[in-house]
Order: structure tokens, then sequence, then C-alpha cells
């Protein structure tokens, strides 16, 4: 998995985004965010020992699998522009990529955009309250397991947000006293 910042421009969303030079962001500092990452054996998604791991240490108990791409999802123009509207969740986002690629958009301490380029084998997990979006890279292709504690809730909060208890609480947990006035 590689992440890096963006630049600001509003070019199309499959793009990289890199700055000029580019700037890559560490798995530790994903981390300080909240963010956490594995990289599993995706042919073996069903049987994989530590996917069953991870899966009992967090409590994951449902699971589905969704296909994004013009052919697959339906109403796909406009579930992807939802997909890539800011929002959080009040449960963490967690997503197994089992095939193909895409960008998982969060911001930093100081409301900087972060790209995080998931692909085949990564598991992501986005804390609840953590400001994020998603698409599709150029593949225009993903197969991605879900993975909740108990019923899914896939309820979007666009920001802002900061009035959320979730939000307040992610403050608290993952971001510094003097940086919750950026956020």
């Amino acid at each position: 998995m590689e992440s890096w910042y963006m630049d600001s421009s509003n070019e199309d969303q499959r793009l990289p985004h890199h700055l000029d030079p580019p700037k890559y962001v560490t798995y530790e500092e994903l981390a300080k965010l909240g963010v956490l990452h594995w990289v599993l054996d995706a042919d073996a998604y069903e049987t994989d020992p530590e996917l069953k791991k991870i899966r009992k240490e967090r409590g994951y108990d449902y699971e589905d699998i969704i296909l994004v791409s013009p052919e697959k999802l339906e109403n796909y123009e406009a579930k992807i522009k939802s997909f890539f509207e800011e929002h959080i969740h009040t449960d963490e986002e967690v997503r197994y990529c089992l095939d193909g690629s895409g960008y998982f958009d969060v911001r930093d301490s100081e409301d900087n955009w972060i790209r995080v380029w998931v692909k085949k084998g990564d598991l992501i997990i986005l804390p609840a309250g953590c400001y994020h979006r998603f698409t599709l890279d150029q593949s225009n292709y993903i197969k991605a397991m879900r993975l909740f504690v108990g019923s899914p809730i896939w309820t979007p909060y666009n920001r802002p947000q900061d009035d959320n208890p979730i939000r307040k609480t992610y403050i608290d947990h993952f971001l510094s006293k003097e940086d919750v006035s950026a956020n």
C-alpha cells in the first residue's frame, strides 16, 4: 500500500494527484491517524488464517463483497459520486481489496488530504469519525470485502460533522489538542 499527500488539482479524481515533488506518508503516520493496514493473501481469503485472526480480534462477524466498476455496480455514476463526498461513519470502515485497486483519501491533523492506494491484498481500516472519501483509480475496478461488527451500517455523514459525538471521539483519540481547531 502506498500513500502520499495530494495536490489541490480538480482534474479527474481517479488520477494519483501527487504533489510536485511527491511527499509520501508512512504506515506509522497513517497509524497516528487511526488508519490500520495489513497485506493478506487475497486469493485465499476464504481460508486465510490471518484474516480469521483479525476478524476474531476485532469482532467482525458480518461480511459482503462489492464490485465497483461501470459494468458491475448499479447506479454507478451516482454511487461513485457519493463515495467521493467527504464524510465520516459512526463505525469503522473496513475494506479488503480482493482484486483491482482504488483510493481512500483521509484528512491529516492539519486538514490536508492523504491519498491511500489500496491494491489486491490490502486490508484497510478507517476509524469511526475520520473524514474520508473513496474513488476508483484509472483501472475503474475494485472487488472488495466489507467487514462489520454486527449488522452493516453504511450511513455516511457528510462534512461538516464537527459536533458529531463520534467525530469528537476521533479527535480526542487521534488528533492532538492544538490541531482540533483545524478540523
